[in-house]
């Protein structure tokens, strides 16, 4: 399992700004929109991810409109993003790789 610790500031940025496309909000969620060419690839997407989450018990905040998909991260017990967040952020991007081809 990643380090749970809070990233701090600068670093925190630095790390947000080396993944693809996902955005650091209030200094303490990471978001990413990922666009689907159907409906049912996007729930394919919440799925596999919802899997994911359970499997390492950290779950993300999801939200489904039509063909878009947004996912939140953010780790409550450190108070911020930690290491896990950025590690399922990953993740994610290399799930939706594979149903996005």
């Amino acid at each position: 399992m990643a380090d749970q610790t809070r990233i701090s500031g600068e670093e925190k940025e630095q790390r947000v700004s080396q993944l693809d496309g996902w955005k650091l909000v209030d200094e303490k969620f990471v978001t990413k929109r990922f666009r689907f060419q159907d409906f049912l690839t996007g729930i394919q997407f919440v799925n596999r991810v919802a899997e994911y989450a359970e499997d390492i018990q950290h779950h993300p905040f999801i939200s489904i409109d039509y063909k878009m998909v947004t996912i939140k991260l953010t780790s409550w017990e450190a108070g911020g993003l930690t290491e896990l967040d950025l590690e399922c952020a990953r993740r994610y991007d290399d799930l939706y790789a594979t149903l996005a081809e």
